[in-house]
């Protein structure tokens, strides 16, 4: 099975997973000039923009490490233009999340970094 492949399986498995618990789904791979989140989906009053990070095992690292800074800036930058476009959603609170995948487990990192824009 390529990347592609193994990355919309995994994808997958989040989505049931956040659905299990509860959460609604708005978006999939969501993407603008700026860059692409995973899932976009409501917890309760927070409007959460979930990002996915597989590993088959550990050899390779945390799988949550791969959210490292940039990453958190483009995450942050394209939550501005999703609730730019989807102004109903605008005034809800924020929440970045990762869904850290290994092998089998599945962990739920909620407020997994802070807001790192300038607002809009």
């Amino acid at each position: 099975m390529d990347n592609r492949s193994k990355g919309s399986e995994m994808e997958q498995r989040a989505d049931e997973f956040l659905r299990d618990a509860k959460v609604w789904i708005l978006a999939h791979n969501f993407h603008c000039r700026f860059g692409e989140v995973d899932i976009v989906g409501r917890d309760g009053d927070y409007l959460v923009f979930f990002e996915v990070k597989w590993r088959k095992d550990d050899s390779s690292g945390d799988a949550a490490e791969a959210v490292n800074d940039r990453k958190q800036k483009k995450l942050c930058e394209v939550s501005d233009f999703y609730r730019m476009r989807h102004v109903d959603l605008a005034k809800l609170p924020v929440r970045f999340d990762v869904l850290a995948m290994e092998g089998e487990e599945i962990r739920w990192i909620k407020d997994a970094f802070p807001y790192q824009g300038k607002g809009f």
